[in-house]
């Protein structure tokens, strides 16, 4: 249960710093500092996923679409969110190009539904236990 506590506080504090950024006006910096934000979230959302499935529903998914799908299967997503999510691992592997103009662009103008995605999984997740954490402003 401590791995389920502890993945859910980061998965929390994570998201809090993606959706702070994703409401200040946009320049080069700020998308770039938001693909950075969302790297690091989607990272910790996929990881509290994956902790959850093994210790709640004794589901092992070794990468974060086989998690995907299981969430899926065990109801924590829609049919549209979990393709939302393939789509948006598919993108974090991309992130990695946001030297490149277009590309930058294209993450960046998805964000706001992945952050919608994300914050909506994370809430079925901590729902039943409120693992969370207050937030400091």
């Amino acid at each position: 249960m401590e791995k389920l506590i502890l993945a859910t506080q980061s998965a929390q504090r994570a998201l809090h710093t993606l959706e702070e950024i994703l409401h200040l006006p946009v320049d080069t910096i700020v998308r770039d500092a938001s693909i950075q934000r969302f790297e690091y979230t989607f990272e910790s959302v996929w990881k509290l996923l994956k902790v959850y499935l093994q210790s709640q529903e004794g589901i092992v998914c070794p990468s974060p679409k086989s998690c995907f799908r299981h969430a899926l299967r065990t109801g924590l997503l829609s049919l549209e969110d979990t393709e939302t999510c393939l789509t948006m691992t598919d993108d974090r592997n991309l992130t990695f190009h946001t030297y490149i103009e277009a590309i930058a662009q294209a993450i960046y103008q998805k964000l706001p539904t992945y952050y919608q995605v994300m914050r909506g999984l994370f809430e079925k997740i901590q729902h039943p236990y409120d693992f969370t954490t207050p937030q400091s402003d």
